[in-house]
């Protein structure tokens, strides 16, 4: 089966098709490049390059693309009430989640395109050896496309590939490089685990299958390309082929975000561990070494309290927590130890609802693009010393933050 998303205009309705399972586009390979397809000869997109380092950012009825260094606005667009920002793997694009499904944000061009794949529910967004995979949680629809056809569109979405679900979840997928598709499954009631799939002409065979993950969410992918996913009472391996649970130390120990470094074989997740509490602050991490298959949890120092906006990885495969007392500290791995801590904010409250603007961090390199929606002012800080280069007062309050850092 073949599928071509065609352009179309913003608000109007593209038809992507959400039927059985096929394979739409002829391999290109996984190659990391922002150049164009393999197959054709040309010079390498250059505008990819232009647009590494800047950064989106959302706001309530718009979004502003900002220079990376200088923090000055770009450009400006219209846009939702609430929308929300991930790069695509071709270092040069950001999908905008909106009602109509995912529209394309070309960074390098400074515009808001009227590229749109559609989905009734816009999720996941994942980035991974050479592919950019979308997940429509109203369909249970997952849509590929090979990173390197999104940096030359010419005017229309390259082809892709598509996977839909046996119902619609609240779900995430990733192609791995030898184009196995890992996916959720789930439905409305319930996300009991994750399927390995691989891929045929004209159908997907599962590898492997694991049930044990209630309430799966979210995806990591670390070093030698050990993917992990949280459950509700641990989180859930998938390596060279086969599924491995590990269950978290309290009855409900759940772990909804995996913050990785395709360089380091420890993930970090944020970890909760009472159901019934309020709020979305987080005072505790899950550790989980995928060489020596150990899970661990640390809890943080009182003063550390995060969201799941509020953790990234960055130099020396480090993981950093922007907290509610302002500072970004800075976590070892390793041994789940605070090894500095970098003042950058004043202290803010966790969010009523998780949509509500409130501090977030996102990693370039060296550098933490910190979001501050009480002062309307995003920062650029040197995480190599812990000093503030930048602050960029706005018009707007940030709510969303997304960089784009080069080809995935």
């Amino acid at each position: 089966m073949r599928n071509h998303h065609m352009l179309r205009q913003q608000h109007t309705r593209l038809g992507v098709t959400a039927a059985i399972a096929g394979i739409l586009l002829v391999a290109t390979g996984c190659a990391n490049g922002s150049g164009a397809p393999g197959a054709v000869a040309e010079a390498p997109d250059t505008s990819a390059t232009e647009a590494n380092g800047r950064v989106a950012i959302s706001y309530e009825g718009g979004i502003s693309v900002l220079d990376g260094k200088t923090l000055e606005t770009v450009k400006k667009f219209d846009s939702e009430e609430f929308t929300r920002l991930n790069a695509a793997g071709d270092g040069k694009h950001v999908f905008v989640t909106t009602t109509a499904g995912f529209q394309l944000l070309d960074m390098a061009e400074a515009k808001l395109t009227d590229l749109v794949v559609d989905a009734t529910a816009p999720g996941h967004v994942v980035r991974h050896a050479g592919n950019t995979v979308l997940f429509d949680d109203g369909t249970g629809t997952t849509t590929i496309f090979k990173s390197e056809e999104l940096s030359n569109l010419n005017g229309a979405l390259p082809e892709t590939r598509t996977y839909t679900a046996d119902a619609d979840h609240h779900g995430v997928s990733i192609v791995l490089e030898d184009g196995t598709l890992l996916t959720t499954l789930g439905d409305k009631t319930s996300r009991p685990g994750a399927v390995a799939l691989e891929a045929h002409e004209d159908h997907w065979d599962p590898i492997a299958e694991s049930k044990e993950c209630p309430g799966i969410h979210g995806e990591g992918t670390a070093a030698d390309e050990a993917v992990v996913f949280g459950c509700e009472d641990g989180a859930l391996l998938y390596h060279q082929g086969k599924f491995e649970k590990f269950t978290a130390p309290d009855k409900y120990g759940r772990m909804g975000n995996a913050f990785v470094s395709e360089t380091s074989p420890i993930v970090v997740g944020d970890y909760k561990n009472d159901p019934d509490a309020e709020g979305y602050l987080l005072n505790s991490v899950a550790l989980i070494d995928t060489e020596k298959h150990s899970y661990n949890v640390v809890e943080l120092p009182d003063t550390v309290n995060y969201t799941f906006r509020d953790v990234a990885r960055g130099p020396g495969d480090l993981a950093y927590i922007l907290s509610t007392d302002g500072s970004i500290h800075v976590l070892d791995p390793k041994d789940g130890k605070i090894v500095n801590e970098f003042p950058v904010i004043k202290a803010w409250e966790g969010p009523t609802e998780w949509q509500d603007a409130h501090p977030a961090i996102m990693v370039n390199g060296n550098t933490a693009y910190v979001t501050e929606p009480a002062a309307n002012t995003v920062h650029a800080v040197d995480l190599t010393t812990g000093k503030i280069t930048t602050s960029k007062k706005m018009d707007v309050v940030p709510n969303e933050i997304a960089i784009t850092v080069g080809a995935h």
